[in-house]
């Protein structure tokens, strides 16, 4: 009964576990096109892995359980096996002791017959004299008679309770191998169910990963709204210091990011300080980019289209790799000669990887870089005469060499940025003149430190000084915001700014409505802050790594860039952290 308890529950696990999955293994895929349809997907694929986490979870625990039974039932099994082979040997021994009472027995039944078939009782009364002896012969035969009956008897009494029990192990071993193949299939189906489950909700995690890419691409469409330069090939950098203005209100926070995308390769103020600092063009490009030597490849044909990329629109120009970069316009010629110089190799360097040495054609645009058709001349030219035909290569090939205006003291890999593969000649560089171990240090010993935009807060709104500054409950939303997306990853799509139309097609949710959901699931919200404090910097790296709050509801501490990201979805108007390495200050 105990073994057929235990194979009921296992059906019932089995059924229990296969109905939840069936019902939430439906279709979750990564395609949209617009913030609309991610977030209603993304949304989707969370309610489906809920709902299959809240599904699955009894079940796991059951088959915890089950597992620990099924661990208890093969050590009883290993029991019984051990006990059939003592059995086994048992019957086998008294079989063979049987053989010798079986030969002994049919002795004794022959001459029982013998015995009965001649014996006469009188015939010894008849023939003796000697009554005594007669009586005690008598008696002998009887007694005789008597055992070889007993002895027949028990044989026949042995053999059959040799029979039973060999015909009940039998049955032992036929019931137990049953019990272990019916238990090992249910068992096997129970785990691959688990491990569907699991597996699906993997799937669930990637897709909803996806879909979080495609978020991520419509925060930088919110980030190409601050339309920052990439280059300074667009013209002068101009980055407001809201330390400058006033808010009106107080306290008052704001989130100061070091430099502006995209921070791979040349650092152009960087190369600027560098070269005040005497460093001539070949320490200036080794400092940003890994490669082998130079080589002289300046009679290449460039092709310049007037479309937004490599080959898009119509050819405007054609000539030279060296009469192509003397129409370059992306540092101020009055900067020194060997920042000029860098630059100049740096722009044939990129020109030869974009266009595959001049097979395809390359745009006038930041989106590559800034081409007029008529020569800067000067001492632009001037470079460019000096380093006549120059490109980086690395393996024989011309490296894509990037560069952005300002980097905030640290340079990335291209894959730390934009993803993919890591390309070997970008590299992570700390951009600065001396050791750092605060913020203090960077802005006094970074390379860059001149840019208008080395650090600065990002965005702002026409209220409020027309500045960056937040009010104290406005940031003790953000905190509400992240911990409520933490104890309940389907919210996020009721997280965006309040004063746009929510991306997802649904509600948004004010800071009332979060704090009462955040209250829902069990959170305590923060009603105002009292201060905001960078925790955690890499220095190596240029990150932040961690965000404290401290207000009403105590003091919670985040990750930088889940803060990072967050902040950004909620911060009003366009005001964002452009960066992974911020600061915050207070008013």
């Amino acid at each position: 009964m105990k073994f057929s308890r235990f194979l009921v529950s296992l059906v019932l696990v089995f059924i229990g576990f296969y109905a939840p999955f069936m019902v939430f293994a439906q279709s979750c895929d990564t395609s949209c096109g617009d913030p609309d349809e991610c977030s209603q997907k993304i949304a989707k694929c969370q309610e489906e892995w809920n709902a299959m986490e809240k599904a699955k979870a009894p079940h796991v625990s059951a088959l915890s359980k089950m597992e620990t039974d099924i661990l208890a039932f093969q050590n009883r099994i290993k029991g019984i096996e051990a006990d059939l082979v003592k059995k086994a040997a048992a019957i086998a021994e008294a079989e063979k002791e049987l053989a010798s009472v079986l030969a002994l027995a049919t002795r004794r039944i022959a001459a029982l017959y013998r015995r009965t078939q001649t014996y006469n009782p009188l015939l010894p009364f008849l023939t003796s004299t000697d009554v005594g002896a007669v009586l005690r012969a008598f008696t002998y035969q009887h007694v005789v008679i008597d055992e070889d009956k007993r002895s027949i008897a028990q044989t026949a009494v042995s053999i059959r309770d040799l029979e039973a029990r060999k015909s009940g192990l039998e049955k032992e071993r036929n019931t137990l191998a049953s019990l272990k193949e019916d238990l090992d299939r249910r068992a096997l189906s129970v785990r691959k169910l688990v491990g569907e489950a699991s597996a699906y909700q993997t799937k669930l995690s990637s897709a909803i990963a996806a879909l979080s890419a495609k978020q991520q691409s419509f925060l930088a469409a919110k980030l190409s709204g601050l339309n920052l330069p990439s280059s300074l090939g667009a013209g002068p950098l101009y980055c407001t210091d809201d330390r400058n203005l006033n808010p009106g209100f107080s306290p008052a926070f704001a989130f100061f990011t070091y430099g502006i995308p995209h921070r791979v390769g040349m650092n152009q103020y960087g190369a600027l300080g560098r070269a005040n600092e005497g460093h001539n063009y070949d320490k200036i490009l080794r400092a940003y980019f890994n490669f082998d030597d130079y080589q002289d490849k300046g009679n290449i044909t460039i092709k310049v289209n007037n479309g937004g990329g490599v080959n898009q629109g119509s050819v405007i120009w054609t000539g030279s790799l060296e009469e192509y970069v003397k129409r370059i316009y992306e540092v101020p010629a009055s900067w020194p000669a060997e920042a000029l110089k860098a630059q100049a190799i740096a722009a044939r360097s990129y020109a030869l990887y974009s266009t595959d040495n001049g097979n395809n054609s390359i745009c006038a645009t930041q989106s590559c870089q800034v081409f007029k058709t008529d020569p800067k001349g000067g001492a632009w030219e001037q470079a460019v005469n000096d380093t006549s035909g120059k490109v980086m290569v690395q393996g024989g090939q011309a490296i894509a060499a990037w560069f952005s205006s300002t980097d905030g003291g640290y340079t990335f890999q291209n894959n730390d940025v934009w993803g993919g593969s890591h390309r070997s000649w970008t590299k992570r560089t700390r951009d600065v003149s001396g050791d750092i171990s605060s913020f203090a240090d960077l802005q006094n010993k970074a390379y860059d430190r001149s840019s208008p935009c080395f650090y600065a807060a990002q965005g702002f709104r026409n209220e409020y000084g027309k500045s960056a500054w937040l009010k104290s409950e406005e940031v003790a939303d953000m905190a509400n915001v992240i911990q409520l997306a933490r104890k309940d990853s389907g919210t996020k799509e009721h997280l965006y700014q309040p004063d746009k139309p929510n991306p997802a097609g649904t509600d948004t949710w004010d800071r009332d409505k979060v704090k009462q959901e955040l209250k829902n699931r069990g959170g305590t919200p923060f009603n105002s802050v009292s201060s905001v404090t960078v925790s955690g910097v890499d220095w190596g790296l240029g990150r932040t790594t961690g965000v404290t709050i401290s207000g009403d509801a105590g003091s919670v501490t985040f990750e930088g860039s889940e803060f990072k990201d967050f902040f950004n979805l909620r911060a009003p108007a366009n005001i964002q952290i452009v960066g992974p390495l911020f600061n915050i200050e207070k008013k």
